[in-house]
């Protein structure tokens, strides 16, 4: 702060000059007094808004830290009890922790656990014929300024690779082995598989180049370190490795994850076909194949005079099963309620128990409603992609891989990223019921198209402007949104809230309390908070609150607070969706 003994009043020949001189002084000092408190009470506002936003931070990163060893417990607890979800994750994340495998190798597995056998079942990737170099060596001829290469033999090179693949199967038995300090594992039955061609058939698919089941305790007797790899996989295992690998001679798997009754997981690499870009009729054997790895017979239709049908299915289960026709759609946007129907009439008039329609995308409320009660069954893009990693096959949707985090691209050809001033919607609440927490896209109070209401069967607008993301914790829901990215037509933005009757059947809102919305800028940093009306009882649904366009473009938050009893299909047709 100033100090008044600096401000020393100039001198003056008069009384009255030097009482001026002393009184400029004092102004100076005042006036500096004033600013340097004005900066200081600046700085002690910065201070105290960088110390909110790294509390904010460190709280962030504490219950995300809290969150990650809970789950980390809560799978080893499941590692404890046998469950085989819990078995497959912790064992899994052992072979990926390895720091042994050399980066060019793949690391792709399909993995279940059968609990009664306490027998981990899985299919691992083996690295291709040309890990092994063509090259011997490489020596430089100086005369002629050159490098000769000295090729490998042949017969060494399949040598090579035969002992490769035996060393691959060894040390995933040990990796898994020795990370089993509960006692999970009283055998492993190992398939290691390439991806390839089928020289007999010429197919695509995965062809097992060795196999063997190894008992616990006799792997732990061994000495690897001393052992022939080859000789140690087919005498002291009495598994089996393929004659010439080289040439892709299968070997008759063991067991399979898919025998195993409960789920399987699979993880792997970002190199899968992108169901989006696959060409058409790929697409459609690709989902007759789920079918028959589900246990069915399937086979595609011509592509003439199919009546509507893209595979023909037939389910030899008795009493359920029964024929099935299946309607295969590779869209990026909603599929709509039209399609659905048209579904149910090729259904009647094929005469079939069930009709399925698979989509690369999702469906409407209009579509869902229609379906209900009827032999009629729809899978989205995310639950195809889960039901073919379940079953040993290979499918993405976009440059995502087999998941979505973070920041999705929007889908569509002529969509972009989100520009640098989205916010994120963060929604929390007190109180155990589950909620669906949805957007809309408005124009007055009709919603813009089917298109622009996104919920948990259409997670974004086909602009891209508004998306559902997973939520950080202190939030149970959040979504994204570009309000300048918004249609031009659009005047309203929407926020709805609606019990998960999946979850909770018998719920309403009277538990929804305390409820806010955390608007967060791109670096998830809060800027601003608004509080909703609580719930109701009786009540299923709620609309949150409404974004709304001024005039200047800005946009203003109303909060809403309107109930309603019939959950959130009595919502959106007041918003003039129709769920018929």
């Amino acid at each position: 702060m100033p100090d008044l003994q600096h401000y020393q009043a100039q001198s003056g020949w008069t009384a009255s000059r030097r009482a001026q001189a002393q009184a400029e002084a004092r102004s100076r000092y005042d006036r500096d007094w004033q600013a340097a408190q004005a900066a200081e009470a600046h700085r002690q506002r910065q201070l105290a808004s960088y110390q909110r936003e790294y509390q904010q931070w460190a709280d962030t990163q504490l219950a995300e830290v809290r969150a990650h060893n809970a789950g980390v417990s809560a799978v080893l607890d499941g590692v404890r009890r046998r469950d085989p979800d819990s078995v497959v994750e912790y064992f899994s994340a052992a072979l990926y922790a390895s720091a042994m495998w050399p980066e060019a190798f793949p690391r792709q597995v399909a993995a279940a656990y059968d609990p009664a056998a306490r027998q981990l079942v899985l299919d691992w990737e083996l690295p291709a014929y040309g890990i092994v170099p063509e090259v011997k060596s490489v020596r430089y001829v100086s005369g002629v300024d050159q490098d000769k290469e000295t090729p490998r033999p042949v017969g060494r090179r399949r040598a090579l690779y035969r002992e490769a693949l035996a060393q691959c199967v060894l040390l995933v038995l040990h990796e898994l082995f020795a990370a089993d300090e509960l006692g999970a594992l009283e055998s492993v039955a190992l398939n290691g598989f390439v991806d390839g061609h089928d020289p007999t058939t010429g197919r695509p698919g995965q062809i097992f180049l060795a196999t063997v089941m190894a008992p616990s305790s006799s792997f732990r007797e061994l000495h690897l370190a001393q052992v022939d790899a080859e000789s140690c996989l087919a005498d002291a295992l009495r598994g089996q490795l393929s004659a010439r690998p080289d040439q892709l001679t299968p070997v008759r798997p063991g067991r399979r994850p898919q025998d195993i009754g409960n789920r399987v997981v699979a993880h792997g690499s970002d190199e899968e076909p992108d169901l989006y870009t696959m060409d058409p009729l790929a697409f459609e054997s690709l989902v007759a194949e789920l079918f028959r790895a589900m246990g069915m017979q399937a086979v595609t239709t011509q592509r003439s005079n199919d009546g509507g049908v893209d595979v023909d299915a037939l389910d030899p289960t008795p009493i359920r099963g029964g024929k099935i026709v299946v309607q295969v759609k590779r869209y990026r946007n909603t599929v709509s309620p039209t399609a659905v129907r048209d579904l149910y009439g090729t259904v009647q008039d094929a005469g079939a128990n069930k009709g399925v329609l698979v989509t690369t995308s999702g469906f409407g409320p209009g579509s869902h409603t229609f379906a209900n009660g009827k032999p009629l069954e729809l899978i989205s893009g995310a639950e195809l992609v889960d039901l073919l990693h379940r079953h040993g096959l290979r499918g993405r949707l976009g440059e995502g891989g087999r998941g979505t985090t973070g920041r999705p691209t929007p889908p569509g050809p002529d969509a972009t990223r989100l520009p640098d001033d989205y916010n994120v919607l963060g929604m929390s609440w007190t109180g155990g019921v589950a909620l669906d927490v949805c957007a809309l896209v408005c124009r007055g109070n009709r919603v813009l198209t089917d298109d622009h209401f996104v919920f948990f069967n259409n997670p974004q607008t086909p602009d891209g402007s508004v998306r559902a993301l997973p939520a950080s914790p202190p939030d149970k829901a959040a979504i994204c949104v570009s309000f300048d990215g918004l249609p031009e037509e659009a005047d309203r933005f929407v926020l709805v809230a609606a019990v998960d009757p999946e979850v909770n059947p018998d719920a309403d809102l009277s538990g929804f309390t305390d409820a806010c919305i955390r608007l967060l800028d791109p670096g998830m940093t809060e800027v601003g908070r608004l509080e909703v009306s609580d719930g109701r009882r009786g009540e299923t649904a709620l609309v949150l609150g409404s974004f709304r366009r001024r005039p200047n473009g800005d946009w203003d938050f109303v909060l809403g607070g309107k109930g309603y009893p019939g959950g959130l299909e009595e919502l959106v047709q007041e918003y003039g969706i129709d769920v018929e």
